[in-house]
């Protein structure tokens, strides 16, 4: 296999391109960022740290941070795309100020914009954006995480008082693990079960006060600290209990559902799984937002291990006259190369994702409604994008977690060191697996979304109901392009129809191969569930025997669209060495891929014994290939040295010159000889 050779390339047009539609908003973000207290904060306590996040928070609502997301009715920009980006840029900083942030604007106030209508707006937006209003969103309980469907907390309506009466019915169903409870806020969005005339109607969310002006928690609300965290200490997690507290009835957030004075219920959407599923459906900019922030702190670690590797040597080559740095071995170079290569790939299907809600997102309120609540197609791709925000989120925080572990592992002593920031960057985004959803359980979300003719049904089946819906139905697997689709079907329509031929280079092969693994993946899952309908079968059996597949399924057709967003992302590059160079790139991202599941394409003939190897032997040479270009691809994240605030990577500009220099030396006395 020849790989062609790349030209060295400036940053100037590679941050270009990764900075995109939304390059203004990532350019003041940095500037803004970069006057901040460093994000370091090991040797501060618990309470050190929530002070100086919230000290910080008030920075960013004093800037005007949060204004670009929200309606301009409101003294926002309504801008959501750049809103979700400036949420991402928040990732290379400390990341408990990045949840801070997203708790206050993301999820408070994104749930009374999202949930509420005029008379909730009109009365707490701009508190909340200017942080006149700190407050949580109260969903997550004790024994129900994932599950909200049957979260236990009820909202109970007494038409004689006009108020609803607000109780945690026993410990496990206490609001559990909520930001902003423990100390900062005062307000809080609170799901619900809503019950009115004996009815009960579903979750539903209400906007309730939990502590007054001096801090106090209000009679009727019960708060205690979380404690101590592995990391995410500047976060104020709480647990609130309820009891029997009393909030009007204009509390309720009642965009999807609302109870008259007399208890009367009404909503413009019929069915409670629909509609429950719908409310949800508004909230999933979080999703989006911490697939975006896991993807800048996996660039922080990267930029640190990469810089550190260029200039840390070990052992010399026999017949050198020095030691050898270390990312010139092939073993170090595997470490960090290929996820470099794959956070670039996550880079770009981050910001198709963004750029698809900004487009969906609804236009001015309008008594309540947006438009195209009621539309067939836009709620079609909104399920679309649903399915796509949860399987990029589990993605994305999953490789940040193996990236930063790994760039920890590949920095040595020094990558241990609590200074060197990897620890905590570690700790930080441990979590981001499981909140925000559990990746799993999202994968299983992508899965459903995944088979033709269900979707329209996502809202009202569970596990055991999909297996029954796909035991009664005749489901085809389809594979739908998402990004670059006229470009794809001419790189695909180009393969040679042999396979063993075929340039393992060849773009339009990664595409079929990837293609070919996904439909393959979900025609299996199809035909293990379809056992649901047999005679004697139990449906929750057959479900939780395809597990296995139904996430499999979802791994590999997130691969596909990843792979697609980074074609279509150097598709739009117009400077040829840097596109030449992102190419590779993606090169690399794809054969490491397919090295991974290299059991899955041997076992089911996609890839021969020799072809295997060959796939290795190309991760090796591209790895290679790559790393006189290291420097380059993590200076193109553009962070601010402040923010990296490592001493083994900042600083070090000079001493990687010199280590550049030394390697050129040594390749020329190597050549002479």
């Amino acid at each position: 296999m020849d790989i062609p050779t790349t030209p060295a390339v400036s940053t100037g047009p590679l941050t270009e391109l990764l900075d995109g539609r939304w390059g203004h908003v990532r350019r003041e973000a940095r500037k803004r960022m970069a006057e901040m207290p460093p994000p370091a904060a090991y040797d501060l306590t618990t309470e050190q740290h929530r002070a100086q996040v919230f000290d910080e928070l008030k920075l960013l609502a004093d800037a005007g941070y949060p204004r670009i997301g929200f309606p301009e009715e409101y003294g926002g920009d309504g801008d959501t795309g750049g809103s979700l980006t400036s949420f991402e840029m928040l990732g290379f900083g400390d990341l408990s100020l990045m949840v801070k942030a997203g708790v206050q604007w993301g999820l408070f106030g994104g749930a009374v914009e999202a949930l509420g209508t005029r008379r909730h707006h009109d009365a707490v937006l701009r508190g909340i954006m200017d942080l006149d209003i700190p407050g949580c969103f109260a969903m997550t309980e004790t024994g129900h995480g994932s599950d909200v469907q049957h979260l236990r907390t009820t909202a109970t309506y007494d038409p004689g008082t006009r108020e609803f009466v607000l109780h945690t019915p026993h410990e496990s169903a206490r609001k559990d693990y909520i930001g902003n409870a423990a100390r900062d806020g005062r307000m809080a969005v609170v799901f619900a079960q809503l019950i009115t005339g004996g009815q009960t109607r579903g979750v539903h969310a209400l906007l309730v006060r939990i502590r007054d002006e001096q801090g106090a928690t209000v009679p009727g609300v019960t708060i205690e600290d979380c404690g101590r965290k592995a990391g995410l200490n500047g976060v104020d997690n709480g647990r609130i209990w309820f009891d029997h507290l009393r909030v009007p009835r204009e509390s309720l957030l009642n965009r999807y559902g609302d109870v008259a004075e007399d208890g009367t219920y009404s909503s413009p959407i019929e069915g409670d799984g629909r509609r429950f599923f719908t409310m949800l459906g508004t909230l999933i900019r979080g999703r989006i937002s911490v697939a975006g922030a896991a993807g800048s702190a996996a660039k922080s670690a990267l930029a640190i291990a990469v810089r550190y590797g260029l200039t840390r040597r070990q052992f010399e080559a026999p017949g050198g006259d020095g030691e050898v740095v270390v990312l010139d071995y092939l073993a170090h170079q595997r470490k960090l190369l290929p996820a470099l290569a794959t956070s670039y790939a996550l880079h770009f299907a981050q910001e198709e994702l963004v750029t698809t809600l900004h487009e969906l997102a609804g236009v001015e309120f309008t008594d309540g409604e947006r438009s195209g609540d009621d539309d067939p197609d836009h709620e079609h791709r909104q399920r679309e994008l649903e399915s796509r925000a949860a399987g990029l989120k589990a993605a994305g925080t999953w490789h940040a977690s193996r990236t930063i572990q790994a760039c920890r592992e590949a920095c040595g002593g020094a990558g241990y060191l609590a200074e060197n920031r990897l620890p905590q960057l570690r700790a930080d985004t441990d979590v981001f697996t499981t909140f925000e959803g559990d990746n799993t359980v999202l994968l299983q979300l992508v899965a459903k979304g995944l088979l033709t003719g269900y979707r329209q049904h996502v809202g009202e089946l569970g596990s055991v109901g999909m297996a029954r819906f796909i035991a009664d139905q005749v489901v085809s697997t389809v594979v739908e392009r998402t990004a670059a689709r006229s470009a794809i079907e001419r790189l695909v329509n180009a393969v040679t129809p042999n396979d063993e031929e075929t340039d393992l280079l060849d773009r339009g092969w990664h595409v079929k191969l990837f293609e070919d693994r996904e439909k393959h993946v979900l025609d299996t899952v199809v035909r293990r569930l379809r056992h649901a309908g047999d005679d004697g079968a139990d449906p929750f059996e057959v479900f939780n025997d395809a597990q296995d597949h139904v996430l499999r399924a979802a791994r590999v057709h997130v691969d596909r669209i990843v792979l697609e967003a980074f074609i279509a992302g150097i598709e739009r590059c117009t400077d040829e060495p840097t596109k030449q160079l992102l190419n590779r790139v993606c090169d690399l991202h794809v054969l490491a891929n397919v090295e991974a599941d290299l059991d899955w394409f041997l076992g089911h003939g996609r890839l021969t014994t020799a072809r295997a190897k060959a796939v290795t032997g190309a991760v090796n040479a591209l790895c290679k290939h790559l790393r006189p270009h290291a420097a380059t691809l993590v200076d193109a994240f553009a962070i601010p040295e402040e923010l990296i605030a490592a001493p083994i990577a900042t600083g070090a500009e000079a001493a990687r010159q010199d280590a550049q220099r030394a390697h050129e030396a040594e390749q020329l006395s190597g050549t002479t000889r």
